[in-house]
């Protein structure tokens, strides 16, 4: 029987069609992977099955009945919970107030806070992490407010789970983690869709997978009856010949030295250095310290102690203003908060970091400079969207991505600092990021990579440093990289 059937289901946005006639059935008790490439229409169609969206035409069926889904109240009642790929958590309120949000209140006349705190502390427990249930939210690291957004998925029964990219800022053991709560929630009967972006991660979770491509859907697939290739040539219309380009690096002298930072009890002693030319990847667990550091380099965090030299000539007074002027790039891994305005169009959004390129002699914006500049950054990163002025809140997640990444493009930059740079990209989107990673490096601009990914890090990285409790714990040269020994020294073992 399946628990769920969505059935021809069609749906527009201001003329543009999100999603044409598509199917989609999932077993009870199964985990079944939704691919495609960023706008396929996965979040959209997620978002009808969650009463988010209102589909157009189709029939939704749960457990062989008919139902209709007009709003969030509606599918909470059938027993669908979902986890978004932007969280949807209020920053201001506690771990333990985000997690039992819905359900603040109820008969009683007091509220019993010692209660919910025992109850998140045991929910977060229960799926292998320990967080604070009286901290705020928003002194959470990203990753850690993802572990909160699948707790509060979870503070609630039920019998059909979405799943909206959720290891795109969790790392290797996390994601271990959270796959063996999916897997027990599967042996209790519940329907599990799981969007990613990681042909990896589908292959080891799922069941069963389908793929989104332009709106339309594909017939459903054993997971064990294909492969990656298989996937991607349903993704993409083509195949992917190679993930990452070849690199040949010509590495020149030191441009950048971080010695004895320190901030607060999450960055320890952390040396580095960076060359022109290079790509130095950052690995390590959720809440290591690699943020942090990464942020304290660009000035966004004020460092306790330590030295940060530039070209041989120590930056005093570090601020994103003064890395910016110095040529110092730097893309978030939070892009909704800290890498665009959500409410800026995708134009001015790209504008931002070189008004001074797209102005004339007295100062004022050419509106065509302005706009050659946009469609000539959309086109090369392939960003999908109606016309330059759409609205950067628009756009997919991995589409914010790209024009997170995007702005900085137009500068001289000396210097990348790019913090989870595929996060929510489709696997196309990825190639083309990696390309142009590469070429960035061949130009001679230095960058520090910071990921989750092992794969992403050996792939295109020249040297890693491994970070974990705050502090650097090794280094492997390109000739040691091993997905294996970056794990090891992550976790200690």
């Amino acid at each position: 029987m399946y628990r769920v059937e969505l059935l021809n289901i069609t749906k527009s946005f201001g003329g543009i069609t999100a999603l044409k006639d598509v199917t989609l059935k999932i077993r009870a008790g199964e985990i079944h992977a939704l691919v495609g490439e960023n706008g396929a229409g996965k979040s959209t169609l997620m978002k009808i099955l969650s009463g988010a969206h209102s589909k157009d035409t189709g029939r939704i069926f749960i457990d062989n009945s008919e139902v209709q889904i007009s709003n969030t109240h509606d599918s909470k009642k059938l027993g669908i919970g979902i986890i978004y790929q932007e969280f949807s958590l209020v920053p201001d309120l506690s771990v333990a107030e985000n997690i039992f949000l819905h359900q603040l209140g109820g008969k009683s006349l007091w509220m019993r806070w010692k209660s919910l705190k025992r109850k998140a502390e045991s929910l977060l427990n229960g799926i292998g992490f320990q967080i604070d249930p009286a901290i705020k939210v928003s002194q959470l690291s990203i990753a850690y407010q993802q572990i909160v957004e699948i707790a509060k998925a979870l503070s609630e029964k039920v019998n059909v789970l979405i799943l909206d990219e959720p290891s795109t800022v969790i790392g290797p053991y996390e994601i271990q983690k959270l796959f063996d709560t999916l897997r027990r929630l599967k042996d209790e009967g519940v329907a599990i869709i799981y969007i990613s972006h990681h042909l990896s991660e589908i292959f080891q979770i799922a069941d069963r997978i389908s793929v989104l491509k332009d709106g339309r859907s594909s017939d459903s697939l054993l997971v064990s009856e294909t492969d990656r290739d298989s996937i991607i040539k349903l993704m993409l219309g083509r195949s992917l010949d190679t993930m990452f380009p070849s690199r040949s690096p010509v590495i020149g002298k030191e441009i950048l030295k971080a010695e004895f930072l320190n901030f607060r009890d999450k960055v320890k002693n952390v040396s580095l250095s960076l060359k022109a030319g290079e790509i130095l990847g950052i690995a390590g667990l959720v809440g290591s310290g690699r943020s942090e550091t990464a942020r304290i380099i660009f000035g966004a965090e004020k460092m306790e102690s330590g030295k940060i030299s530039f070209f041989g000539e120590q930056l005093h007074e570090a601020s994103p203003y003064r890395s910016y002027k110095n040529g110092i790039g730097m893309v978030p891994e939070d892009r909704k908060q800290h890498g665009i305005i959500l409410s800026l169009s995708v134009k001015h959004n790209l504008s931002l970091m070189n008004l001074n390129e797209i102005s004339g002699i007295l100062g004022f914006i050419s509106s065509k400079r302005e706009s050659d500049h946009a469609i000539t950054l959309i086109r090369k990163l392939s960003i999908k969207l109606q016309d330059a002025d759409t609205e950067a809140a628009k756009l997919s997640g991995g589409n914010q991505q790209k024009v997170s990444i995007a702005k900085w493009l137009g500068r001289n930059n000396k210097v990348m600092i790019i913090d989870e740079p595929t996060r929510g990209i489709d696997i196309g989107a990825k190639a083309e990021i990696y390309k142009l990673l590469n070429e960035l490096a061949n130009q001679g601009v230095g960058i520090i990579l910071i990921s989750s990914e092992t794969s992403e890090l050996t792939g295109i990285c020249d040297r890693i440093l491994v970070m974990r409790k705050g502090q650097i714990c090794g280094e492997l040269e390109k000739k040691d990289f091993s997905e294996e020994d970056i794990l090891r020294l992550s976790i200690g073992a």
